[in-house]
């Protein structure tokens, strides 16, 4: 065995997992992490080690907190999924019937789950952005709202990396009069104690890891791009280094500067998974849950470059095959190696959580791999 401090618990049937996690620090170089794993409600693995910083001398603890960058889509989905069932949205309906703006450069009939689905043709500003522009999130949202499509709306998905998170807000304001975040934290996180925030208080700063790169090229080098891909990760600054400041997990754009954890990340899915419920209160609805994972557009997308299953901003397992055996199962993982799914069939959720970023391999992360290969091989 390693000397990798190690916490929580695990199921004793359920040991390879836990094995797997452990494994992530001795082969994967993994610094700071936390998994967690729902099946049928309960919680049967809640595991969290190593440190959350890069020099290793601040430990990870049960509640450290970390950006999850893109497995925050998976948490605006839900609140997308919510508002739909809510009745305030209409995911068949214009973009532009909410907010009129939207209705420039062609996009009049740009529905609401085109948008989120990645086939608004909006996968980035025309022009690049600086830091101070794209934490501005209106100011984002008006250029977005006003340029025409990069294709034709409805042919193709193009994934928004960042561009989602202000178009999401604009969206949200305008139905709801405030941002994702703050729906999301007045309707499930709050109420409901669910430690995940796209807008982190500033009182829970000290909880959170620091972001550590692995210092490979992105996802192979920039001079490898095509035109999508310059206008949705040149055009707006990411880097781990603008993740770890105050400014951006302040501002918590819904695509990209989710704070949470395993578990918070594990507790959402699960719900999704089995009855909708977290402490016996429905979270989304029935109906509006079913229409954000059926199907919106397969394809090889034009950012990504390989093949992708959309839902109504859900990646489906359909096209991703890396969430297990079922194609039913759902989510969404993050730049670095985060995730979070639910399996409807295993009626399980789960989640990672870590601060080492590793670059894109090929294939499915080995970190994902493991610990997705250990779960089914224990149900």
């Amino acid at each position: 065995m390693s000397d990798i401090r190690i916490e929580g618990h695990s199921d004793k049937a359920f040991a390879a997992v836990a094995r797997a996690f452990e494994q992530n620090f001795i082969d994967e170089g993994e610094i700071g992490a936390s998994f967690c794993l729902f099946r049928d409600g309960q919680k049967i693995v809640d595991l969290w080690g190593g440190h959350a910083d890069g020099a290793r001398v601040r430990p990870w603890e049960s509640d450290t907190l970390v950006n999850v960058w893109s497995t925050t889509k998976g948490v605006m989905a839900l609140c997308v999924a919510r508002l739909a069932g809510q009745g305030k949205l209409d995911l068949a309906r214009p973009v532009a019937d909410y907010w009129p703006e939207f209705a420039a450069g062609g996009k009049e009939g740009v529905t609401v789950a085109q948008l989120f689905s990645h086939q608004a043709g909006l996968c980035g500003p025309d022009n690049p952005l600086s830091e101070a522009e794209f934490l501005d999130t209106d100011h984002v949202a008006d250029l977005l709202a006003r340029q025409t499509p990069h294709w034709p709306v409805g042919t193709r998905s193009g994934y928004h990396a960042l561009s989602i998170g202000p178009l999401g807000d604009g969206l949200f304001k305008r139905i709801v009069g405030k941002s994702v975040g703050d729906y999301f934290r007045d309707e499930i996180g709050t109420p409901l104690n669910v430690d995940f925030h796209m807008g982190l208080p500033a009182s829970e700063e000290h909880r959170v890891a620091e972001l550590v790169h692995d210092g490979q090229p992105v996802s192979g080098g920039v001079e490898h791009y095509n035109r999508y891909q310059r206008l949705a990760q040149v055009h707006t600054p990411q880097s781990h280094i603008l993740a770890n400041t105050r400014a951006w997990r302040a501002q918590g754009t819904p695509s990209a500067a989710g704070q949470g954890n395993a578990r918070s990340i594990a507790t959402l899915y699960s719900a999704l998974a089995t009855d909708r419920r977290i402490a016996g209160t429905e979270i989304v609805s029935e109906a509006a849950l079913a229409d954000a994972t059926r199907v919106q557009i397969e394809n090889e997308d034009l950012v990504l470059r390989f093949p992708m299953s959309w839902g109504v901003g859900f990646g489906l397992n359909s096209g991703l095959k890396v969430y297990g055996p079922h194609d039913e199962s759902f989510g969404h993982h993050g730049w670095g190696g985060s995730f979070g799914f639910a399996d409807p069939v295993a009626r399980i959720g789960v989640g990672y959580a870590m601060n080492y970023m590793r670059e894109a391999t090929e294939g499915p992360d080995p970190r994902l791999a493991g610990l997705i290969g250990a779960i089914y091989a224990s149900l």
